[in-house]
């Protein structure tokens, strides 16, 4: 399984870094600090791990706006506050090594997930996506982040990735305990209540 989501990731970052091989200003191959279509060299690792960043700033921001349920709402809360610290703490890592920090872009499977949040609606309908989305794109992380930690080229990101896999790990977790049903189960009962017995002829209210 982590085989498989790093050969998904390995091919996404190739295509992105197809993609942006015309850049005027993209660093020279040497300066990337290895392959950067391979999970495990600087380059790959912080062009996966920056998009996966994005993708869950992104997805989560669009569910503070999509979902009215306070569960969904909490753990989106959650996502942006911890994502925004890991990218930062990737950034100051690539830094100390002497590295160009990554550009905060999606990644093509970073964008086609955003792509299916939008397109699900609001209300229940997105916080079930939302949560079907998470588990997976977690998984992916997880993998990214601790097989670069056990094996990647540079020591900084080594740590980076390091610490960012037990926080990845509680996302996991909050995902797959995620209770999208939590606002229909309030309503439910309001919704099939039975109405107030209309008074009868002589009796008092």
């Amino acid at each position: 399984m982590r085989a498989v989501a790093l050969s998904l990731l390995a091919s996404c970052a190739l295509a992105a870094c197809t993609t942006n091989t015309n850049s005027a200003d993209m660093a020279p191959p040497a300066a990337m600090a290895g392959d950067p279509s391979n999970p495990l060299s600087a380059a790959g690792y912080m062009a996966m791990a920056a998009s996966s960043d994005q993708f869950e700033i992104q997805s989560s921001q669009l569910a503070l706006q999509a979902s009215t349920n306070p569960a969904v709402q909490g753990y989106g809360r959650m996502l942006i506050a911890h994502h925004q610290a890991t990218t930062a703490n990737l950034i100051q890592a690539a830094q100390s090594a002497g590295l160009p920090p990554p550009p905060p872009t999606l990644l093509p499977m970073h964008q086609t997930m955003l792509d299916q949040l939008r397109a699900a609606g609001t209300g229940p309908a997105f916080d079930q996506a939302y949560k079907t989305i998470q588990i997976p794109a977690h998984e992916q992380a997880l993998a990214l982040h601790t097989n670069y930690a056990s094996g990647g080229d540079v020591p900084a990101l080594r740590q980076v990735a390091a610490a960012a896999a037990p926080i990845v790990q509680q996302h996991l977790v909050g995902a797959q305990n995620l209770n999208v049903m939590a606002m229909q189960q309030m309503q439910q009962p309001m919704e099939q209540a039975p109405a107030t017995a209309p008074v009868r002829s002589g009796e008092r209210g």
